[in-house]
This record gives structure tokens, sequence and C-alpha cells, in this order.
């Protein structure tokens, strides 16, 4: 977990004091529904003015593909999405054209390599 949404988590707990469930629901001896919650994160969309149809799902989504994009072996993404199967990871991680285009080649270094040996002959 971020440590940002950490502390948030923990000013929330030490504000409210919930307790049989850290987000209780309209009767506190349960859970707080999962669409209830949908209906809160459509609220803080409509609220920042995001205008595309997002879900719970695609929070998910692009938290792998961030993860991915910034260098994270999909093992670990795997790992943190809780997925049996590598297969299921490689679906919710779609490849950015942007992240495409840095990949380079073993053989762009190959004048480096060419430039090492020619030195070495001059000596």
């Amino acid at each position: 977990m971020a440590d940002a949404a950490l502390e948030i988590l923990r000013e929330y707990y030490r504000e409210e004091k919930p307790k049989e469930w850290l987000f209780p629901g309209q009767d506190p001896t349960k859970p707080l529904s999962a669409r209830t919650a949908q209906k809160v994160f459509e609220q803080a969309r409509k609220k920042a003015r995001i205008n595309k149809s997002v879900t719970f799902h695609t929070l998910r989504h692009s938290f792998a593909t961030h993860l991915l994009e910034d260098g994270v072996d999909i093992r670990y993404i795997q790992e943190l999405l809780g997925h049996d199967s590598i297969r299921t990871t490689e679906r919710y991680t779609h490849v950015s054209q942007k992240e495409l285009s840095r990949i380079r080649s073993p053989l762009d270094r190959l004048d480096l390599f060419m430039e090492g040996k020619g030195s070495r002959k001059g000596r």
C-alpha cells in the first residue's frame, strides 16, 4: 500500500473510530456494499470532472499498467493483483505505443561494442 494512502486510512481511522468494519455500511454491523462504494466512486468521478466511463476495474487496470510502464516485472504485478495465472495479469496490462518506442534492440548497441573492439586493436 502506498505510504500516502496508508496515512489517509490512519487519519480516517483516528477520526471515525470504526468498530467492526473499516468501512461500515448503513448498518454498522455490515460492511459497505460494493454498490455503495461504486456510487461514491461515481460521485468522485463527476466532482473531478472526469468524463470517461470508469469503474473500480479501470483503477485496477491502470494500477497494473502504470507499474508495468515503470518497469516493474510482470510477475510482481501478478502477485500484487493476486492472479494465479500470468495470462490473467497480461490481460490487465496493455502495452502503450510510447513504451514500445523506448525499447532499443541490443543491435543498436553493436556500434559501441565495435568501437571498444577497435580501440583495443590500436594498443
